[in-house]
C-alpha cells in the first residue's frame, strides 16, 4: 500500500514539475503539429519575350516580359534583374531590377521590365531571378537589328519600288543641245498601307560620277498616293553634256527622309556607269535618243564619203605616161 502511494506521489510530482517548466520555460513542451520553419515554394523563369517599345532617333526601349512560375508555399522577396549586353563588344549596356514581392499562388506571374538602349546593332538580354537575394534561376535571349525599329516620324507605308519592270528611278532625254542636255526624271512610288499617303515630296539630286559635284537639284510634290497604288513622280533637270551622273531620289515627308533610291545617267559616249558596275568603251551618243519617241536623230556629216572622177579614158593618166616614155625610148633606139 505504501509502495502504491509512493508511485502515485512520484507520478503527480513529475506532472507538476512538467507543468511548472512549461509555464516558466516556453517551448519545453513541443507542439506535435509544429514541423519547424516553413520552406518557401520553388520559383523559376518560365519564359522571356521581347517587344519593341518607344523609339527615338538615337534610342529604343525594349519591353522585356519575364514569366515566373511558382509552386507550393508562399515565396517572399522575389526580384528580377534584367541586363542588356552589346552583342558585338560584349559590354554591359544597361541594367534594370524589378521587385516582385511575395508569390503565394500557384502558377505563372508576368512581369515587365523596360530597357532603353542605343538604336543600333543587337543585344543579348540576360534575366536573373532572385529569392531572398539568392539566385535561383536565369535565362538569356538575343535581339538583333535594333536599328530597324523606327521612331514615329520615320515610319511610312510608302517607298520606292524595287522591280526591274518598274525601276525606282529612270530618265529619258528630253532635249540635247551643244553644251547641255535636258533629262526627264521619273521616280516610282508604292503605298503598301491601308490609308492614303499624303504630304510626300521627292528630291532629285544629279551628281557627276567622277567628281561627285552636284550638277542639278530639284524637289517636286508627290501628291496623294492611294492605299495599295503605285504612282510616278516626274521632274526635269538640265546638266552639262559628256559626263556621267548618279541620280539620287530622296522621299521626304515634312522634311524627314523616308526612303532613298539611285539610278545612273550615262551621257559620256566613251564610258558608262551603273549603280552596281562600270563598263568601258561603250559607244553612245546622246543625240540618238534626243526625241525620245522614235523621231529622227540629227544627221552626222563628218563621216560623209567623197568621190573623185577622172576624164582620162581606159587605164587612166598613169598608163598614158608610161606609154609615152616607152615610145620615146623606142624612137631613140631606132635613130641610132
Amino acid at each position: 500500500m505504501e509502495r502504491n502511494a509512493l508511485l502515485t506521489a512520484g507520478t503527480v510530482g513529475v506532472v507538476v514539475v512538467a507543468l511548472v517548466a512549461a509555464a516558466v520555460v516556453p517551448g519545453v513542451v513541443a507542439d506535435p503539429t509544429d514541423d519547424g520553419p516553413v520552406r518557401p515554394g520553388p520559383v523559376d523563369v518560365a519564359g522571356v519575350s521581347i517587344a519593341a517599345g518607344q523609339a527615338t532617333g538615337e534610342t529604343v526601349t525594349l519591353e522585356i516580359e519575364t514569366r515566373i512560375d511558382h509552386r507550393g508555399n508562399p515565396t517572399q522577396n522575389v526580384s528580377v534583374l534584367v541586363r542588356a549586353v552589346d552583342a558585338e563588344s560584349g559590354l554591359l549596356t544597361t541594367t534594370q531590377e524589378l521587385d516582385v514581392g511575395t508569390l503565394s499562388k500557384d502558377g505563372e506571374v508576368a512581369t515587365t521590365t523596360n530597357l532603353t538602349v542605343p538604336r543600333e546593332g543587337g543585344y543579348d538580354i540576360e534575366v536573373v531571378l532572385y529569392s531572398d537575394d539568392e539566385r535561383v534561376d536565369q535565362a538569356r535571349k538575343s535581339v538583333r537589328g535594333v536599328s530597324a525599329i523606327k521612331p514615329p516620324y520615320l515610319r511610312s507605308t510608302t517607298s520606292f519600288t524595287d522591280s526591274e519592270a518598274l525601276p525606282p528611278v529612270s530618265f529619258a532625254i528630253a532635249e540635247a543641245g551643244e553644251d547641255r542636255t535636258t533629262l526627264d526624271l521619273t521616280a516610282t512610288l508604292t503605298n503598301a498601307g491601308d490609308d492614303p499617303a499624303e504630304d510626300l515630296s521627292v528630291l532629285f539630286v544629279l551628281r557627276q560620277a567622277e567628281s561627285n559635284i552636284v550638277a542639278s537639284r530639284t524637289t517636286v510634290d508627290a501628291g496623294t498616293i492611294a492605299a495599295g497604288r503605285t504612282e510616278t513622280v516626274d521632274a526635269s533637270a538640265s546638266v552639262p553634256n559628256d559626263y556621267n551622273y548618279y541620280i539620287d531620289a530622296v522621299l521626304l515627308r515634312d522634311g524627314v527622309v523616308i526612303d532613298t533610291a539611285r539610278g545612273a545617267a550615262n551621257l559620256n559616249p566613251t564610258r558608262t556607269i551603273s549603280v552596281n558596275q562600270t563598263r568601258e568603251d561603250v559607244e553612245l551618243r546622246v543625240e540618238d535618243f534626243e526625241n525620245g519617241d522614235g523621231g529622227d536623230a540629227p544627221q552626222r556629216t563628218d563621216y560623209e564619203r567623197t568621190e573623185t572622177s577622172s576624164a582620162a579614158p581606159g587605164f587612166g593618166p598613169i598608163v598614158a605616161v608610161v606609154g609615152l616614155l616607152v615610145a620615146v625610148f623606142a624612137t631613140r633606139r631606132w635613130s641610132k
